[in-house]
């Protein structure tokens, strides 16, 4: 499959990717490239290959454990946690937004 600078900037349109137009041709080569790639893959012979299921994967995560709270440190080693903490707010502690 050959891609052309009209199907490009429909992708870079779709993926909301700005492209620089001096760059077309390289961008163009790259990702003919990456679609050669991908019909390399399916010359693979894949029909030997057992399924991956994920019906016996375990969850990793430990379980909350009430005895590893805050709570439940020691006044010295929980003033030394808390001291950490650049902000502290209403007696809470502050972090960095994880979303903006």
């Amino acid at each position: 499959m050959a891609i052309n600078k009209k199907t490009l900037e429909y992708l870079a349109e779709l993926s909301r990717i700005d492209l620089d137009n001096k760059n077309e041709e390289k961008d163009l080569k790259d990702i003919q490239e990456i679609l050669n790639y991908f019909e390399e893959l399916k010359e693979v012979d894949t029909e030997n290959i057992t399924d991956i299921s994920i019906q016996n994967l375990k969850n990793i995560f430990r379980e909350d454990d009430s005895e590893t709270s805050l709570r439940n440190l020691d006044m010295k080693k929980r003033e030394k946690l808390i001291n950490q903490f650049i902000e502290k707010e209403k007696g809470f502690l502050k972090i960095p937004p994880v979303f903006e």
